[in-house]
């Protein structure tokens, strides 16, 4: 693949990863980009690199342009993650760049990373400061903890260009580039996904950055991410998903997860699901046999119920429910109505636990359902009015 103009003298030269299956828990059944984006000035730019595996990509690209790795004078290392900074070293040995440029909590995490002590031409910069390149200068902002403690962007006023690191990408392997070459469907859901398992945590940091941007009166009509396509027809849409998303706004819908093992709680699911029907909630009934929980998280990115169920194994909930449950408290999520229920044999202890479990989350929790072995139809009955009762207390 060539390299992709994005403005005049800026060019897309990442790599597309067609093959990543799983990032850290999240799946990625689409694949990545790993993009690295390079300025033509009377200094060459280069912002960040590309994941270990993915060089002979980037160098590639830059030779496309007739560029050699050595006529790069400056590198801009956004964020230090493996994904973006893995060819770090070996890019640093080609280039020879006279200065890398990074936030304060960028230069720790590229010494605790790479330790290059005082080999590497390290240049510290700090929110508002600028640096000019000729015709063209970079403003850089830093944005903690989106998603690590040294992320920062890079705005090229100029070119109203935001190189925006981990923020508004998302995981999709294409050979377009661009938002409007692309389903907005399906780019949107993609994005969603993104945010549900790598920023919902973030969010009130993410709250922050969007008051920022806004207060500084930065001119935006392009914004370039790490990962995924280029946003050049409608920023604004991102920008407006980032904002609902932040402030974990929910709509009439309902999550139901869970695992079974032989069937009773699996009924037991459909009646709570039911429930919430007749609540006039819309629903996604997901057993983890057959769904991941990264989707499952995205769909409750926006919902305003969760219903998991589990039977009792081993006095204890079902291991899939145990991991999917860990995952989402680290999430941190909001505004949301739960309740647990489950089948059990002989102890029944799945049920207390996942409802301690979504207390723990501080949820509003409402009291679960149980039943010992085969439901029959006063437990079912039981289920879809638990299921009712969360519709209504949600305001379904």
């Amino acid at each position: 693949m060539k390299p992709v103009e994005v403005k005049a003298d800026v060019y897309w030269v990442g790599a597309v990863d067609w093959n990543i299956r799983d990032f850290h828990g999240y799946s990625t059944y689409k694949g990545t980009t790993y993009n690295a984006y390079l300025l033509k000035d009377e200094k060459i730019v280069l912002f960040d690199t590309v994941k270990k595996g993915f060089l002979s990509d980037l160098l590639h690209r830059i030779r496309n342009l007739g560029i050699e790795p050595e006529d790069i004078d400056y590198l801009v290392v956004n964020h230090v993650e493996p994904d973006h900074s893995g060819s770090l070293p070996e890019v640093i040995e080609r280039i020879r760049p006279e200065k890398i440029f990074c936030s304060p909590m960028g230069e720790k995490a590229i010494q605790a990373h790479y330790h290059p002590g005082e080999a590497w031409p390290l240049t510290v910069v700090k929110s508002g400061e600028t640096v000019s390149l000729g015709q063209r200068s970079i403003t850089f902002l830093e944005t903690r903890m989106l998603h690590w403690p040294d992320s920062m962007f890079s705005y090229i006023p100029e070119e109203k260009l935001l190189i925006s690191s981990d923020a508004f990408g998302h995981h999709w392997a294409t050979s377009e580039r661009f938002d409007d070459q692309v389903d907005t469907a399906e780019l949107m859901a993609h994005c969603a996904k993104y945010y549900a398992n790598i920023l919902l945590l973030y969010s009130p940091l993410v709250q922050k950055l969007l008051q920022k941007v806004a207060e500084m009166g930065l001119e935006i009509d392009t914004i370039a991410p790490d990962h995924g396509v280029i946003w050049r027809q409608d920023p604004g849409r991102i920008l407006a998903a980032y904002d609902r998303w932040s402030r974990q706004e929910t709509t009439n819908k309902a999550v139901v997860v869970y695992d079974t093992m032989w069937h009773s709680t699996e009924a037991m699911a459909k009646a709570v699901a039911d429930g919430l029907v007749d609540g006039g909630m819309s629903v996604q009934l997901m057993s983890l046999k057959s769904c991941h929980r990264s989707d499952v998280i995205t769909e409750l990115l926006e919902a305003s119920v969760l219903a998991v169920g589990s039977p009792t194994l081993n006095n204890g909930m079902l291991p899939t429910i145990a991991d999917f449950l860990c995952y989402l408290k680290g999430l941190k999520p909001k505004n949301k109505v739960a309740a647990a229920f489950g089948s059990y044999g002989w102890s029944g202890e799945a049920v207390k636990q996942m409802t301690q479990a979504l207390k723990d989350m501080k949820l509003e929790v409402l009291e679960g359902v149980r039943h010992q072995y085969v439901p029959d139809h006063e437990a079912l009955a039981a289920c879809r009015r638990l299921g009712q009762e969360l519709a209504a207390q949600a305001g379904g």
